[in-house]
């Protein structure tokens, strides 16, 4: 989700549907042969329905991304976290710019000092230092990369 998309999401209103087609596909996917159509059962609609909902957030920018998360590091590429302080001036043009790049996976905007956060997955490990120099020659901006040192894992969910 980048960062503008972000701001949107803040103030965007949701149907019921979408509210809740948004939360449910938070928590995954079953592995069941038919999963979109085992989602529209608990959720009361056809399988159609929620394939509307989900193209529709997605043509919309409501979601900007909709695909299963693959641990990089694990499949031998490489994985960080990495940050940018951007002039607020900048910060669009910037965002989309990061954007840009395959390597990123998510980018978030963080009231703090290094305003920009995103996760870059690359094929292989040597591969983060090349697209971190990619991005800041898009940018003109630092990036500082924070690759893990011990992993948690969290639930993560941000319920609409």
């Amino acid at each position: 989700m980048s960062a503008a998309t972000e701001q949107t999401q803040a103030t965007a209103e949701f149907t019921e549907m979408e509210r809740a087609v948004i939360n449910r596909l938070q928590t995954g996917l079953p592995l069941v042969h038919r999963p979109y159509a085992a989602v529209a059962g608990e959720l009361g609609i056809t399988e159609q329905a929620l394939l509307h909902t989900l193209e529709d957030l997605l043509d919309r920018r409501i979601l900007t991304r909709f695909g299963p998360m693959f641990h990089a590091g694990e499949m031998g590429g490489g994985l960080t976290l990495a940050a940018m302080r951007v002039a607020e001036q900048d910060f669009e043009d910037a965002t989309r710019k990061v954007n840009a790049f395959d390597e990123v996976a998510h980018n978030y905007r963080r009231e703090h000092e290094l305003n920009m956060w995103f996760v870059l997955a690359t094929e292989a490990p040597e591969d983060i230092a090349r697209a971190i120099a990619a991005i800041e020659s898009a940018t003109g901006y630092a990036v500082y990369n924070m690759p893990k040192e011990e992993e948690f894992h969290v639930h993560l969910h941000f319920p609409v």
